[in-house]
C-alpha cells in the first residue's frame, strides 16, 4: 500500500477542482495541515488519514450549496474545522463563527485560521448554549456533533428568521428526524428537508438534513 504523507493527502482531479473551485488551494492546504497535526493533537483518528480528502474535506463541502448567498454562518461543534473551515475557504462572502468549547481544538483554529489567512471567520470558545441571545446567524452547520433531537436545541436558537439548520447525518437521517419532529416544531422550524448529495458520483451518499425556521 503506497505510503500516505501530508504532500499526497490533497486529489488535485477535475472533480475536486469542481466541487472546491477557487477554494482547493486553501483546502488543501488545510488538509496537509490536518495530515501533519491532526493525529498528534486529538484532532482525527489514526485510520481517518487514507480518508482525509475525500470522508472529511470535500465530504464538508457537501453543505455549501444550500447555504445562503450572503450573511452568516455558525459552525457549531466545529472541532478540527470540518465543515467550518472548508466552507469559509469556498464561501469568503460570508462571515463565519466557529463555535467550539475545547482548549486545544480552539488553539488550533485560531492556528489554522491565521495561517490560510482566513479574515471572515471567528472563533468562539463556547458551547453554542452560550451564545443564545449573544449571536444570530443566517445558517448553523454541524457535522458529527450529537442525535438530532440534541442538535437542535443548541443550534436553533442561533438561528435568525427565515434561516436554516444544516446538520450533516448519517443513514439515519430520516429517523432523527422523525424523534426530533416535536423539538423541531417547538423551536419554529416550518419545513424539513433530508438533501441526498453524491459528492464524488460514485453512490456514497452524503445526507443534509435542512430545518428552516419561519
Amino acid at each position: 500500500m503506497e505510503e500516505i504523507t501530508p504532500d499526497s493527502v490533497a486529489v488535485d482531479d477535475d472533480r475536486s477542482r469542481e466541487i472546491l473551485g477557487l477554494a482547493w488551494g486553501g483546502a488543501a492546504h488545510f488538509a496537509e495541515l490536518l495530515a501533519q497535526e491532526g493525529e498528534l493533537r486529538g484532532l482525527i483518528g489514526p485510520r481517518e488519514l487514507p480518508k482525509l480528502w475525500s470522508r472529511h474535506v470535500l465530504n464538508s463541502a457537501a453543505v455549501a450549496q444550500f447555504l445562503p448567498e450572503e450573511g452568516s454562518l455558525a459552525d457549531v461543534g466545529s472541532g478540527a474545522g470540518l465543515p467550518g473551515v472548508v466552507l469559509a475557504l469556498m464561501r469568503p462572502e460570508l462571515d463565519v463563527h466557529l463555535v467550539e468549547p475545547m482548549q486545544r481544538r480552539v488553539d488550533w483554529l485560531l492556528e489554522v485560521v491565521d495561517e490560510l489567512d482566513l479574515d471572515n471567520v471567528s472563533v468562539h470558545q463556547v458551547r453554542a448554549e452560550e451564545l443564545h441571545g449573544r449571536l444570530t446567524v443566517d445558517a448553523v452547520t454541524a457535522r458529527a456533533v450529537a442525535a438530532l433531537d440534541k442538535l437542535s436545541p443548541m443550534c436553533l436558537p442561533l438561528v435568525g428568521a427565515g434561516g436554516r439548520l444544516l446538520a450533516q447525518k448519517g443513514q439515519r437521517a430520516a429517523e432523527e428526524v422523525e424523534k426530533a419532529s416535536k423539538v423541531l416544531r417547538k423551536l419554529g422550524v416550518v419545513d424539513v428537508t433530508i438533501h441526498e448529495v453524491d459528492m464524488l458520483g460514485d453512490g456514497d451518499v452524503t445526507r443534509v438534513v435542512e430545518a428552516r425556521k419561519k
